[in-house]
């Protein structure tokens, strides 16, 4: 990717955690690019693709102000790490009146996310794996949970326990998300252990289920499908069983309607 952020979606959405979205929705940046290349990405168009229209750190806040104008509860960046300088600029020239979510895959540096410090008050990232097996396989990233849980130490040291306004709307902390994969519930079993020994209630976790075998999904034989519901409520089940607090995704949202259309031509910059 080039310095300059190339954006593929900006609008309000309303389908990411209930504290995230509310009734007014999160204010979505998609950003093109990712830092990583699952094989199952269902946002292919843009994270591997490269669709998208690259703007100046001026068009960025432009569009920041258009979300504010909307009244969303949050301006919510979206795979941002590719540019990171230019988010940092941008944010260091206008400090929207809402919280600043930042939603990642969880493969950062510490470095990175010490970067943000003062500038990102909510974080949204997953913890995919635990097994280096797995991550390489699906994602290319051999290493990624030994930078993926310092990563998220870090973010929970900045924002601290999960803070809500009288609405229940989250003005800071930091929610992990996991996606629970066909055929895969002891790597989710494992995540949900780590975060509970590594954070308990200072997240919230969101188990989601809306897996749906996209991108290059089909050439794996063992994820080229959704998940079961006996696979779904194994997985429930521990994270009940552990105690921790958050969201649960109801298979019911496994539908290629949930995905987000991308769309340059409707943005207004």
């Amino acid at each position: 990717m080039g310095t300059m952020p190339k954006i593929a979606r900006v609008a309000p959405h309303m389908w990411e955690e209930p504290c995230i979205s509310g009734i007014k929705g999160s204010g979505t940046i998609f950003f093109s690019g990712c830092v990583l290349s699952c094989v199952f990405c269902q946002n292919s168009k843009i994270s591997t693709g490269g669709y998208g229209k690259t703007v100046s750190i001026d068009e960025l806040i432009d569009c920041i102000k258009s979300l504010e104008d909307q009244g969303v509860h949050n301006i919510n960046l979206v795979s941002p790490t590719p540019y990171i300088e230019a988010v940092i600029e941008c944010f260091e020239k206008y400090r929207p009146s809402v919280p600043i979510v930042y939603n990642t895959g969880g493969y950062e540096k510490v470095e990175t996310i010490r970067r943000l410090e003062g500038i990102v008050d909510i974080y949204l990232p997953d913890l995919k794996y635990v097994s280096s097996e797995l991550s390489k396989k699906y994602s290319g990233a051999e290493n990624y949970f030994k930078y993926t849980l310092p990563a998220i130490r870090e973010m929970v040291r900045q924002t601290g326990k999960p803070e809500f306004d009288e609405n229940g709307i989250m003005k800071k902390g930091t929610i992990v998300r996991h996606l629970i994969l066909p055929q895969n519930t002891k790597n989710s079993i494992h995540v949900l252990d780590v975060l509970k020994n590594e954070f308990d209630d200072r997240i919230m976790v969101s188990l989601m289920g809306q897996y749906i075998p996209m991108g290059r999904a089909e050439e794996f034989s063992e994820i080229n499908r959704r998940i079961t519901q006996r696979e779904y409520e194994k997985v429930l089940f521990h994270m009940e069983m552990l105690g921790l607090d958050g969201f649960v995704q109801e298979l019911s949202s496994a539908k290629k309607g949930y995905i987000p259309d991308f769309d340059v031509s409707s943005l207004e910059v």
